[in-house]
């Protein structure tokens, strides 16, 4: 298995490169397929992943897509203010980073999977910024949930640095899992409940559409999650 992951790990850095350039930062469903999804949840064996990579509707957007991952919650993380509202979040003050926590099906695809998404789906050299989108809470982190993450999270990390991908240091951070509020019900699924949204249309589709391409392999069949 540790070879299987070193091995995936050094394919992903040779051939990041010609992604970075590429890429840079809901409506409920019928009830019978919701309780088609909560079956599915309790028919294999989980594991949970939390990273912050920009505004969350973006991150949200991304994972949903690739397969094995089962289900996706935008939330903040990482603050010192229980239960924080949006608007607590927004105003910098709370410490909390908005995050995508990712339910995946480790037999279908691996934390380093994630992890390479993660990083080639934005900019992990900025301090505090996503595009226009700027503030602590728009912070690069990944909170790890055990310590078999945090040592495969600080190893891609290292190798990602010195395999010279960016220009610049890559600043996220790597901290243990501390504490996870699921955000307001507006956001969750926020990019297909919300398609014509302006900031949907030109922030997270054309972004969506690259990551596609690169990624074309590691796709769910069906978009719907």
């Amino acid at each position: 298995m540790i070879i299987k992951v070193i091995s995936m790990r050094h394919f992903a850095i040779s051939h990041l490169f010609a992604a970075i350039t590429l890429i840079s930062c809901g409506q409920n469903q019928a009830s019978t397929m919701n309780t088609a999804k909560l079956n599915n949840l309790t028919k294999v064996k989980t594991d949970t992943a939390t990273l912050g990579a920009g505004c969350f509707w973006c991150v949200e957007a991304v994972f949903q897509q690739l397969d094995g991952v089962l289900k996706v919650t935008s939330g903040y993380s990482g603050g010192h203010v229980a239960n924080p509202t949006y608007e607590q979040v927004c105003g910098k003050k709370t410490g909390h980073v908005e995050v995508a926590q990712i339910i995946y099906d480790p037999e279908k695809i691996s934390f380093d999977e994630l992890l390479e998404v993660f990083w080639k789906t934005h900019d992990p050299t900025t301090v505090h910024q996503q595009g226009n989108d700027r503030g602590p809470q728009y912070r690069s982190v990944v909170f790890y949930h055990n310590n078999e993450q945090k040592k495969i999270s600080e190893q891609y990390k290292e190798e990602l640095n010195q395999s010279g991908a960016w220009s610049k240091p890559i600043v996220t951070s790597i901290e243990p899992l501390k504490n996870f509020y699921v955000a307001e019900d507006y956001h969750q699924n926020y990019y297909n409940a919300n398609p014509d949204q302006m900031y949907c249309r030109y922030v997270i589709q054309p972004k969506l559409e690259k990551f596609e391409k690169v990624f074309k392999d590691k796709l769910k069949k069906s978009k719907s999650l």
